[in-house]
């Protein structure tokens, strides 16, 4: 299977050249000159969006807004989903809010430090990455601390973190470095497999001796879409996906709560008051919330019909408070950083931004995807959170430095790297002036 990056040649050639800011399909020299004239009619709309999403920093621009507001809605969400369970246990509604946000004051500045980075550093800080976070993993393997039946937590001090969490990052800037330097011979299969097959699944065992199913998922997730975005072929993906279910079904089988929500995810009301509970809970409040919700801090089943509201279903009570304009409006967000992060791989000419920023779009909408499906009980209840809005800083600090690195991929791209410029100047002459 080949992957569907076009070669940097092929983008490349034949690219008329124009000014820094200005449009993908403005009109040049080799153009009819009625391509000059503006659109009317029902389409003139379409026309309009297109040339504005085709401008060099579109995708900057993209991925900075849906950033910023998925993380305020997490704010406002957290603050309000946690205030009931913060006062009933510290005394104090806004105690969980206040340590997200100092998370967030953590993460913007490491956030910052990340779309600044050069790729050069990257890659030398890809291999000693990938080595901490197994450090980690080890660690919590057989030293973590076991939240809700899974052993993955780990104490350092007055602290627990989330191993995991780090290691999703660390995996994908390990793997996107290790295929950009042996770009040349991806076209040999065992050059795909080594390492990074080994690496990745060494990763994931670990994650699974701590009996997190959910994370293992994620990474599993991870390795199968860096291998497509390379180019491994087909039939590897039907035999990893059936070795995956097997394996899925297996570990489930170990944990009677953990088959009993497997088993049960598809109604969740048959086993209502056991392991049906949370579903069932999430999709009252869906339910309850309607088109356009019962307004911020309306949520009942927050009141304690809900576990982990502020976690894991965070989005069951963005549902219930805003309505399906608000999960509508949370899913279209996430779709956008997804659009414009795979825009810039398909641009760059760096083969380790393409895989890099592919990894982590994979990470983040796969994350996604499961929590949805677990709010709506599509899926299993595997203990996802929602990135960027469910409450912990062990998976906001690097949703954000990944966020971070697409930043920054996005404004080092030469086009928008001249506009960038281009506008820093002409602000300069009129200060000036």
């Amino acid at each position: 299977m080949s992957t569907t990056v076009e070669p940097p040649s092929s983008r490349s050639a034949g690219r008329p050249s124009r000014e820094p800011g200005e449009s993908r399909t403005s009109p040049t020299a080799r153009e009819p000159a009625e391509a000059a004239e503006p659109r009317t009619g029902r389409f003139a709309w379409f026309a309009a969006v297109r040339e504005a999403l085709d401008k060099p920093l579109t995708a900057y621009y993209l991925l900075l807004g849906a950033s910023g507001l998925l993380l305020t809605i997490g704010l406002i969400m957290v603050l309000s989903a946690s205030s009931v369970y913060s006062f009933r246990v510290f005394d104090n509604s806004y105690a969980i809010v206040t340590r997200q946000l100092m998370w967030v004051a953590l993460g913007l500045p490491a956030a910052y430090v990340a779309s600044r980075m050069s790729t050069r550093w990257l890659k030398r800080l890809a291999f000693p990455a990938y080595l901490v976070a197994l450090v980690l993993l080890l660690m919590t393997a057989f030293l973590g601390v076991t939240v809700n039946g899974n052993q993955n937590w780990l104490a350092l001090g007055p602290i627990q973190i989330q191993p995991s969490e780090i290691a999703k990052l660390a995996l994908v800037i390990w793997a996107a470095a290790t295929y950009a330097n042996k770009e040349r011979r991806l076209g040999q299969l065992h050059q795909i497999m080594v390492p990074v097959v080994p690496g990745l699944l060494l990763a994931t065992a670990l994650v699974v001796v701590g009996r997190d199913l959910g994370t293992a998922l994620v990474f599993m997730a991870i390795l199968l879409g860096l291998l497509w975005v390379v180019g491994a072929p087909a039939r590897f993906f039907t035999f990893s996906l059936s070795i995956l279910s097997v394996l899925a079904i297996f570990i489930a089988s170990t944990s009677s709560e953990r088959l009993g929500r497997i088993t049960n995810f598809v109604d969740p009301f048959q086993d209502y008051h056991d392991a049906g509970w949370q579903p069932a809970h999430g999709l009252y409040a869906l339910s309850t919330g309607g088109v356009f919700g019962q307004g911020i801090g309306a949520s009942q089943q927050k009141w304690g019909d809900l576990p982990e509201a502020h976690t894991d279903f965070i989005f069951a009570v963005l549902g219930e408070e805003l309505g399906l304009v608000g999960t509508l409006l949370v899913v279209g967000l996430f779709l956008t950083i997804a659009y414009a992060a795979l825009r810039v791989a398909r641009e760059t000419a760096d083969p380790f931004v393409r895989y890099c920023t592919f990894g982590i779009v994979v990470w983040l909408i796969g994350q996604m995807i499961i929590n949805v499906g677990m709010v709506l009980a599509l899926l299993p209840v595997i203990g996802i959170p929602l990135p960027l809005v469910s409450y912990g800083g062990s998976a906001l600090l690097p949703s954000l430095v990944a966020l971070g690195l697409l930043i920054g991929f996005a404004r080092r791209e030469p086009e928008a790297a001249r506009a960038l410029a281009h506008r820093k100047r002409e602000r300069g002459r009129s200060l000036v002036g």
